[in-house]
């Protein structure tokens, strides 16, 4: 029997420094004694990428992925410099550790008025030709923008990961399903304005559903509003095995072996 998997979070993320007391660090050694065995800690940006490589460094429970988030392109490198960082950081972990594990948070928000979709979509494509080069995993954010998000992955058909989060329709999961692609269902599974992803996850096969917290963010009902933490997963394990006629229990370990079968682990 495994413990939880949080295929998603951000232990960098400022939160936590400034509303746990200890800060992450102090969380963490509490959260790998409490039922939670592996973490992958995700950044945002380039330098959010070495600073979450560091911190899982310390943990041989945390990976790391390495990428740059759709929403934070404003403050960001310049295009081929930005790979070639992420390339070099890649590269060097390679010969020191083996603790990334992913490419991501990469993809497309259109969330906002006045989103540059462009830009956009040219860091979108030139990670995942990254991770076609590096033959890593990514991890999709696609927020508002399922028709170009799905497109843009066709392109790069040797390509494989999860879409984070799941936000799009049954019939879109199923096509990533048959493409190799995972889908990951956060707190937002618990929500009872949500019954679409819940039908997504009802829909989705069970080799090929994850769990993820999206620490800080997205904390699952009876916590909903709080800072979220890895441990919080255990209310999502709980709905999907609900859904899925399947014990906490067995939802757990599927999604354990499932999220250690994508990365490699």
């Amino acid at each position: 029997m495994h413990g939880f998997f949080d295929t998603h979070a951000h232990y960098t993320d400022l939160r936590f420094s400034e509303e746990i007391e200890g800060g992450p660090e102090k969380l963490l050694e509490e959260l790998f004694g409490k039922g939670v065995e592996r973490i992958l800690n995700v950044p945002v940006t380039t330098e959010n990428s070495g600073e979450v490589l560091r911190m899982s460094e310390k943990y041989p429970g945390m990976y790391a992925a390495c990428g740059i988030h759709p929403t934070e392109l404003s403050g960001e490198l310049p295009l081929d410099e930005a790979i070639s960082a992420l390339r070099e950081i890649i590269d060097a972990d390679r010969r020191k550790n083996n603790k990334i594990i992913a490419i991501g948070e990469i993809g497309l928000d259109y969330h906002y008025d006045g989103t540059d979709r462009e830009l956009q979509k040219r860091y979108f494509e030139a990670q995942l030709g990254l991770a076609e080069q590096t033959g890593l995993p990514v991890l999709i954010h696609d927020r508002d923008a399922h028709g170009d998000c799905f497109e843009t992955v066709l392109k790069y058909p040797r390509v494989r990961g999860v879409f984070h989060s799941y936000s799009g329709s049954p019939e879109m999961a199923i096509e990533l399903v048959k493409r190799g692609y995972y889908i990951s269902f956060s707190g937002v599974i618990t929500f009872k304005n949500a019954p679409k992803v819940r039908a997504v996850a009802a829909s989705v096969p069970t080799d090929r559903i994850l769990l993820e917290t999206d620490a800080p963010y997205l904390a699952p009902v009876p916590n909903r509003g709080k800072i979220n933490r890895s441990d919080y997963i255990s209310y999502s394990a709980a709905v999907l095995s609900e859904l899925l006629g399947k014990t906490p229990e067995e939802i757990t370990d599927i999604t354990f072996e499932n999220a250690s079968r994508l990365f490699g682990i």
